[in-house]
């Protein structure tokens, strides 16, 4: 009878044991890693924006472009291309420093050329018919230097800017009153090309 019992213990602990199953392993459930997901999509989002710029840049590059036409007389620096996007400051009579009204003028003219690394130009200083050829003519070189040294405390190169005096030689309006030699005591910016 002791062997029964025995045999009746152990056949339920046994049972008991089965019942009970092996205690369950704890899995962990892996789910998807968020700092596996960042960089992935950190580096996703850096190709959508190197993509974006880089399409916006030709974009504008092409618009630039457009906006050249080839001048028939070579320049100093080769062939020189005039644009649109680069605006004419002016001078008062017998004067080559920089008017307030046109500082906002270089500022746009430096952020383009800051926008288009590759870009040089040529400026040419320009004076009306009063005065000696060769007063206007250093008179011219003075205004086209002027305008250099601005445009270089804005944070464009001088490596990238020549300078030439036309002095009265060029003017954009042949007339001859105050109205035309206003226009005619500039500084007209180019774009050279070799």
């Amino acid at each position: 009878m002791v062997k029964k019992v025995y045999i009746l213990i152990i056949f339920s602990l046994c049972i008991g044991l089965i019942l009970m199953g092996c205690p369950k392993k704890t899995v962990m459930k892996e789910e998807p890693s968020v700092k596996r997901e960042e960089p992935a999509k950190a580096e996703a989002e850096r190709l959508a924006k190197e993509r974006e710029a880089k399409l916006s840049e030709e974009a504008a590059k092409k618009d630039f472009e457009k906006g050249l036409v080839a001048k028939k007389e070579p320049g100093i620096e080769g062939v020189v291309f005039e644009s649109s996007l680069l605006k004419d400051i002016h001078f008062d009579f017998d004067k080559y420093d920089i008017r307030p009204e046109d500082v906002a003028i270089l500022k746009e003219n430096a952020d383009l050329l800051k926008k288009y690394q590759k870009v040089k130009i040529q400026i040419e200083g320009h004076c009306d018919e009063r005065g000696t050829s060769e007063y206007n003519l250093a008179l011219g070189e003075r205004r086209a230097n002027s305008t250099k040294n601005y445009l270089m405390t804005l944070g464009v190169s001088p490596e990238r800017i020549s300078t030439i005096s036309y002095g009265e030689e060029k003017p954009l309006d042949p007339g001859h009153s105050e109205e035309a030699w206003a226009k005619n005591r500039r500084a007209h910016t180019i774009i050279t090309a070799k």
